[in-house]
């Protein structure tokens, strides 16, 4: 597998825990440069102290003003190859009590998060001879969930960028894809499992089961898998995959 061409600078957004931070290890581990942007400064700190990060850079990737002056500073530094939009969130209920205010919660993280992420990334990356844009989306983007609505209806509009955003860059050197969990070992999911057990009152292997059971293989997906999946569409070998949604999710489709 061809690996990533030398030092390339890597944005991972959402990158202070779950999928992001072993997003942004592995890309270290490859060799990138790795700037970490996230809410929580400490928590960023940690990463780089780790030696998962070089750098980072605070902001909420629904704000865009602070989005477009972190990657400016960022940019500043060194050019942006890879621009990983991974920051996102989760909520719960029934459609009939998914109110206007639940759905705008979950398109602007999930959604205008991803814009803003790529918008303010891709002045830099334009210039660059290579460049790699990976968006975390989710399963729930290319199926339908219940009680999911709107975190549903955000990831669908993110797989729909992906696929519109991959065409209009097709004569560039830019690719854009989009990597697809299932239901993943995460902080996130561990709430969810939580969430179940107040809610219906089983223990935690029966809200457990309730999450596995929509994987094939019967289990949760690693946070490692998915950054297999991102590392690989960082790679100069997937030149010519571009505009695709890869589930990572033990064969559910």
């Amino acid at each position: 597998m061809a690996g990533l061409p030398h030092s390339p600078h890597a944005v991972v957004t959402g990158a202070a825990r779950g999928i992001g931070r072993e997003i942004a290890a592995m890309l270290t581990r490859a060799g990138a440069v790795v700037t970490a942007l996230g809410r929580q400064n400490a928590a960023l700190e940690e990463l780089i102290a780790r030696g998962d990060a070089r750098f980072s850079a605070v902001a909420d990737v629904t704000d865009q003003a602070a989005v477009v002056a972190a990657l400016k500073e960022a940019a500043a530094r060194r050019p942006i190859d890879i621009m990983i939009a991974n920051a996102g969130a989760a909520e719960s209920a029934p459609f009939a009590k998914s109110d206007a205010a639940l759905f705008k919660r979950m398109l602007d993280v999930n959604f205008m998060g991803v814009v803003n992420s790529i918008q303010a990334a891709l002045p830099s990356m334009r210039k660059q001879p290579f460049g790699r844009i990976v968006v975390i989306a989710s399963t729930a983007g290319l199926k339908g969930y219940p009680y999911v609505s709107a975190y549903a209806a955000a990831k669908h509009a993110a797989i729909g960028l992906v696929r519109s955003l991959a065409l209009e860059l097709a004569s560039t050197r830019i690719t854009v894809n989009a990597v697809c969990p299932g239901f993943t070992d995460t902080d996130l999911v561990a709430g969810s499992i939580d969430t179940i057990k107040k809610r219906t009152g089983r223990d935690h292997a029966e809200a457990m089961a309730e999450l596995t059971r929509h994987n094939p293989q019967g289990r949760l997906v690693s946070p490692q898998e998915v950054s297999d999946a991102v590392l690989w569409l960082c790679g100069k070998g997937a030149s010519a995959v571009t505009g695709q949604a890869i589930a990572v999710a033990g064969g559910e489709i």
